[in-house]
């Protein structure tokens, strides 16, 4: 009997294996060397602020940033969280991050995924750190059942270009132009429907 259940019983490496997945599954991947990819926790928030201030210095759209670590802080971690942040986590030091949320396809009647900023440090690119966060979010809208990865380029980042096509990524030119109100049309609108 004893032999029987010693046969059954998987090793403790196999044991093991099952744990990682279900990391894996909520947000924390390790990618080669010390760097950890993971959901970024209220601890983060600070320095996740000081990467996206980043990212506006190397768009060319510091001008745009009007948001504030506190209302970041909010939206990733507040009881009406409507954003999704992974951080890369090289030995403690976070040295890029991905922001998501899930959109919706009423044609599908279907979840997608939009990738609002994948920022890594200049000093760290080309050292897979970008393609991990993004594989990582990838994962993420696979795990919430979207049928697409989505995110917008400036046409002149040739960088980003480059690295989102090698990995098989492709422009959308389905015909579609996307229109947007600003701030104070949105204010003006709204204004109006709840006039009436």
């Amino acid at each position: 009997m004893n032999v029987k259940r010693r046969a059954r019983r998987p090793a403790k490496k196999e044991r093991r294996a099952p744990r990682a997945r279900r990391a894996r599954a909520v947000g924390t991947v390790e990618a080669p060397g010390k760097l950890v990819i993971r959901a970024a926790k209220p601890r983060d928030t600070k320095r996740v602020w000081e990467l996206l201030q980043g990212l506006a210095v190397y768009e060319k759209l510091e001008d745009r940033v009007t948001g504030s670590a506190q209302r970041l802080a909010r939206h990733l971690f507040g009881p009406r969280k409507i954003v999704d942040c992974l951080v890369a986590d090289e030995g403690g030091s976070l040295i890029g991050y991905a922001m998501y949320y899930l959109i919706y396809s009423s044609f599908r009647a279907q979840p997608m995924m939009w990738l609002e900023d994948l920022f890594v440090e200049p000093g760290r690119r080309g050292g897979g750190v970008g393609r991990a966060l993004l594989h990582a979010v990838a994962a993420e809208a696979k795990r919430s059942g979207c049928w697409r990865l989505s995110w917008a380029v400036l046409e002149w980042n040739q960088p980003a270009i480059g690295f989102y096509e090698s990995l098989g990524a492709r422009l959308d030119e389905g015909g579609w132009y996307v229109y947007q109100f600003d701030e104070a049309k949105l204010r003006a609108i709204a204004g109006e429907a709840s006039d009436r």
